[in-house]
């Protein structure tokens, strides 16, 4: 039961998930379609997705279909620049007679209006996540660093938990976590090794040199077939410090079995003493000494209740010969969660600002940034259905779609041909000279640019899937999970 259960629930929150990914494609081309109509030009097919129509219907004259590519989609403009390589070509497009010339002005609205429409689904999910309110995690929020790694550039220069980062690099830190003025978007977008970090530290300024150069690539063991499949699907890892945010330490439910699932915490609960010791980052929750048998004693916020609760570890019956004894209690690594309500302009500029900072940060060798960390539509896929699991995750899929359709909105500019700013730029060029470009030459330059852009989608993709199949070690690390027996729990 519990299996059909999980089975109908993947299902539901796929489908979710291909609703929001395809309303964006259908708004976006929607928009090139109602242009298209203003302006009088001939419309043959309106297609989501590429490939061969696995479904396809005509209605008033133009055929809907869903493409066999999961990814993209268009409107067939033949008016516009040849567009075949694609889109594909129909019997009918040879049978058919010779159109009109329409004018670059034509051309130029017609390519302007789907980038302004996934702008404009941008501002409406904006719009939406004003009222709903976004969640943020106490992770990503806080400026504070909760752990420090051993043998980390971070210790070896210094930093310790509790250091209230303010600058680095010179870059004032907003947030820890994400995209804009975060201590991890600074760090692996530094274009140096030496990352300059100011921090409070017991309300005194400090500022410490971190060396922390890009890491050197890891050499994967194993047959040919798997060191070929590593370097298709491994990304290369980014520049860090070795430090975690500070978090709450709050009870996020309980390993089945284990001596803390029936000794009355709760999940939510907030930990704030172990054994009458203040506790305040989670780090300090796992730095607490434990031993098999001698019980803990964990006081805990509950609302506005304040609760003591005693825990006995023991070890775990599954690896056999694990050595550490444990509670069984599973926090939740984000800390507290909060609603915040952000009005749409902050979310619009946020969604840009994070777009040009990548674009900025892949074309500058010095980062390590490259299009192997970027991500296709698998990899967009994936994180819509991830964001689905989220308690919150509705709210997620709100915000995230704000910062997708911006992303969508200004890479459809950039004058390339085939996306809609090589349109524009061909049209300009086209206007200022007077005459329609050789249609030949247009060809080969779409179809050249076609191909680039599916390698480059098959690129990506192999990066995402590797993202979720797990590898040998993975696979090996996965098989250590301590395990408690129902009989001793």
């Amino acid at each position: 039961m519990e299996i059909l259960i999980s089975i109908l629930r993947f299902i539901g929150v796929l489908f979710l998930v291909l609703m929001v990914f395809n309303l964006m494609i259908v708004v976006h081309e929607w928009g090139h379609f109602l242009a298209g109509r203003w302006r009088g030009l001939v419309i043959d097919r309106f297609q989501i997705w590429f490939g061969k129509p696995i479904w396809k219907k005509t209605y008033n004259g133009v055929q809907y279909g869903l493409g066999s590519i999961p990814a993209g989609g268009f409107v067939s403009l033949p008016q516009m620049a040849p567009m075949e390589a694609i889109e594909g070509s129909t019997a009918d497009d040879v049978k058919k007679e010779p159109l009109p010339p329409i004018t670059p002005l034509d051309k130029i609205i017609v390519a302007f209006a789907g980038p302004l429409f996934s702008f404009l689904l941008a501002v409406v999910f904006a719009c939406a996540v004003w009222v709903a309110k976004k969640p943020v995690d106490e992770a990503s929020a806080t400026t504070i660093i909760g752990s420090v790694g051993k043998d980390t550039p971070a210790e070896k220069a210094g930093l310790k938990p509790g250091d209230n980062i303010q600058f680095i690099n010179g870059n004032r830190v907003k947030q820890f976590l994400g995209m804009n003025d975060s201590v991890k978007w600074f760090v692996i977008s530094s274009e140096t090794d030496t990352l300059k970090v100011d921090v409070l530290r017991d309300g005194k300024e400090m500022s410490f040199t971190v060396e922390a150069p890009l890491p050197e690539a890891e050499k994967t063991d194993g047959n040919v077939f798997q060191k070929f499949w590593a370097s298709l699907s491994e990304r290369p890892q980014l520049r860090s410090m070795g430090v975690g945010p500070a978090v709450t330490p709050v009870v996020a439910g309980f390993m089945p079995h284990a001596p803390a699932e029936k000794s009355g915490l709760k999940a939510g609960d907030i930990i704030t003493a172990m054994d009458g010791k203040a506790v305040t980052m989670l780090d300090q929750v796992f730095d607490h000494p434990v031993e098999a048998g001698k019980p803990i004693e964990y006081t805990v916020l509950r609302g506005k209740e304040t609760v003591k609760v005693s825990v006995t570890p023991r070890l775990p019956d599954e690896p056999e010969g694990y050595k550490d004894a444990l509670t069984g209690i599973i926090y939740n690594g984000a800390g507290k969660r909060t609603l915040v309500r952000l009005d749409p302009i902050t979310q619009v500029i946020d969604g840009c600002r994070t777009i040009v900072n990548t674009l900025k940060a892949i074309t500058n060798p010095d980062t390590g940034i490259g299009p192997s960390q970027l991500s296709g539509p698998i990899g967009i896929l994936g994180l819509y259905y991830d964001l689905f699991q989220h308690p919150d995750g509705w709210r997620l899929v709100l915000w995230f779609s704000v910062v997708l359709n911006v992303n969508l909105a200004i890479l459809n500019m950039m004058p390339f041909p085939v996306l809609d700013g090589g349109h524009i730029v061909m049209s300009t060029i086209e206007w200022i000279r007077r005459r329609p470009l050789n249609l030949k030459v247009l060809e080969v330059v779409q179809t050249a640019f076609v191909v680039l852009l599916l390698g480059f989608m098959v690129f990506v993709s192999f990066k995402d899937v590797g993202d979720r199949v797990p590898d040998a070690e993975a696979a090996q690390e996965a098989e250590k999970v301590p395990v408690f027996h129902p009989a001793k729990g």
